[in-house]
C-alpha cells in the first residue's frame, strides 16, 4: 500500500532553571530583532528586495560584529531568514491570506526560538512522567511526557522528529515537536453520516441531528472577578504612568497576571475544541459548515468622526463572543481530524440559513425570533429550535459547495481569496 508522509506537532511543557529561562529569553529577543533587521535590510532598499544570498552574508557578518547576536545559535539564526523569506513567498502567492511582512514589536510578538535539526535535541525518556531533551546554549532541560514520540521510544508510533520550535507563552516556556509519520495515501470512506453544523454563541455547536455540543464558561465567577479587578488595577497604574518612561515593575507584573488569567480561559477552549473535533470526526463522514467571513464580522461599529458607528457598545460585546468562541480554529480542527479518518469537511454559503424553513423552503427574517424559529409559511407552519433548523439548512446545502478539505473527492479545495494590495 503506497504511503505518504504526514507531519504533525506536539506540545510539550518545559521545566527550566531561572539561568536556562533567562538563556531562551535572550535568544528569543534576539531572534525578534535579527527579524527586525532583516525586514530593515530587505525592504529600505532601492528598486528591489535583497536577495537569500545578500540575507544570508549580512547575518554572517553581523554575528561578527555585533556581540549580543551570538546569543542566537547559527542555526537558528538561518531558521529566521528561512521564516522571513517563506513570509514573503506567502505574501506573493496569490492563493495565501497572508498581508505583507511587517516589525515585530518587543510587546506584542510571541517569543520563540526554533531548533531546526532533530539530531541536536537527543531526545530521551526519563520516567513515566517526564522526557529530557538537549537545547543549544541552555543545556539539558526536562519536559512533561504526555505522548509517546515517533521514533524515540521502543514500541512507540514508527517515524521520526525532524526539528523542534521553542514558545513561551504566559506559564512558561513550551517545546514543539515537528513529527513525520507515514501514513496510508488511500484510506477507507469514513462510514458515519454526514452532518450540518451551526457555530454560535449561545449554542456553541448545534447539529443537524437535533444534539448540540455546549461548554461551560472559560472562566469560573471569582476567576472573572479577578480578572475585572486587575484591569481596573493596570488602568489606575496606567494613568500614573509618565509617557515616554519605562514601564514600572508593578505594572508589568499586573499585565502578566492578566495575561495568566487570559491564557488559562484559552487554555480550556482548546482543550475543549480538541476533544470535542475528534468526536465529531470520529462519529460523521461528513460535515458541513458554514463558509464564515469571521474577521468581518468582528469589526469595530465606531466608524468615524464624519459618520459614527450605532450600538458601538453592543457590537464591542458581540465581537468579544464571537472571537471567545474561535469559530475558525473549531473548523481547523475538524478538517484535518476528518481527513485523517477519511472523512470529508465541506464548506457551504452562509446567507439565508438562520431564516430559512428548512422543511417548506420559506424564507423570513421575522421566523426566528431568538432561539426560537417559527415558519411564516400558511401552509408549513414549522416550530422548533432556530439553531438546529439552521444546521439542517446547511447540511442540505452541501450540493452548493464553496469549498472541501478530505480524500472523498465530493469536493475539491476551493481556492482562497487573493490577499488585499499592499
Amino acid at each position: 500500500m503506497e504511503k505518504v508522509k504526514q507531519t504533525r506537532a506536539h506540545v510539550a511543557r518545559l521545566e527550566l532553571s531561572t539561568a536556562q529561562a533567562a538563556v531562551l529569553d535572550g535568544q528569543a529577543h534576539t531572534a525578534r530583532a535579527l527579524w527586525n533587521l532583516l525586514h530593515e535590510y530587505a525592504t529600505f532598499r532601492q528598486g528591489r528586495l535583497a536577495t537569500l544570498k545578500e540575507c544570508d552574508e549580512a547575518i554572517r557578518v553581523a554575528r561578527r560584529e555585533i556581540a549580543w547576536m551570538g546569543r542566537l545559535p547559527a542555526q537558528a539564526a538561518q531558521a529566521v531568514l528561512k521564516t522571513y523569506r517563506q513570509a514573503w513567498v506567502n505574501f506573493f502567492d496569490p492563493d495565501h491570506p497572508a498581508g505583507r511582512p511587517t516589525f515585530k514589536a518587543r510587546v506584542r510578538s510571541r517569543p520563540a526560538v526554533d531548533v531546526p535539526q532533530a539530531r541536536d535535541l537527543q531526545i530521551k525518556r526519563v520516567n513515566r512522567r517526564w522526557g529530557a531533551v538537549s537545547l543549544p546554549k541552555a543545556g539539558r532541560v526536562r519536559f512533561r511526557w504526555t505522548k509517546n514520540l515517533p521514533g524515540v521510544t521502543k514500541g512507540g508510533p514508527a517515524g521520526r522528529i525532524t526539528g523542534a520550535r521553542l514558545v513561551k507563552d504566559a506559564f512558561g516556556w513550551q517545546i514543539v515537536f515537528r513529527t513525520e509519520t507515514m501514513a496510508a495515501a488511500v484510506m477507507d470512506t469514513h462510514p458515519g453520516p454526514a452532518v450540518g453544523i451551526d457555530r454560535g454563541i449561545t449554542v456553541a455547536l448545534a447539529l443537524s441531528d437535533g444534539t448540540p455540543r455546549e461548554h461551560g464558561p472559560w472562566l469560573t465567577g471569582g476567576e472573572k472577578e479577578h480578572l475585572r479587578r486587575l484591569e481596573k488595577k493596570s488602568a489606575r497604574q496606567r494613568r500614573t504612568r509618565t509617557p515616554g518612561r519605562p514601564t514600572s515593575k508593578r505594572l508589568t507584573r499586573t499585565y502578566d497576571q492578566i495575561a495568566k488569567a487570559r491564557a488559562t480561559a484559552k487554555r480550556r477552549a482548546v482543550d475543549w475544541q480538541h476533544k470535542t473535533t475528534t468526536e465529531l470526526a470520529g462519529t460523521f463522514g461528513v460535515v458541513v459548515v458554514e463558509d464564515l467571513k469571521i474577521t468581518n464580522m468582528v469589526r469595530s461599529a465606531k466608524g468615524t468622526i464624519e459618520h459614527p458607528g450605532r450600538n458601538v457598545t453592543r457590537k464591542a460585546g458581540l465581537n468579544r463572543a464571537i472571537s471567545g468562541e474561535a469559530w475558525g480554529r473549531t473548523v481547523t480542527l475538524l478538517e484535518y481530524k476528518t481527513r485523517d479518518r477519511g472523512g470529508l469537511v465541506v464548506k457551504v454559503p452562509a446567507p439565508g440559513t438562520s431564516q430559512t424553513c428548512h422543511r417548506c423552503g420559506h424564507r423570513d427574517p421575522a421566523s426566528r425570533a431568538g432561539a426560537r424559529f417559527s415558519c411564516a409559511s400558511p401552509g408549513c407552519g414549522w416550530t422548533g429550535h432556530a439553531d438546529t433548523n439552521a444546521a439542517i439548512n446547511i447540511r442540505n446545502a452541501a450540493g452548493t459547495v464553496v469549498s472541501g478539505r478530505g480524500d472523498l473527492g465530493a469536493a475539491r479545495s476551493a481556492k482562497r481569496q487573493p490577499p488585499r494590495a499592499a
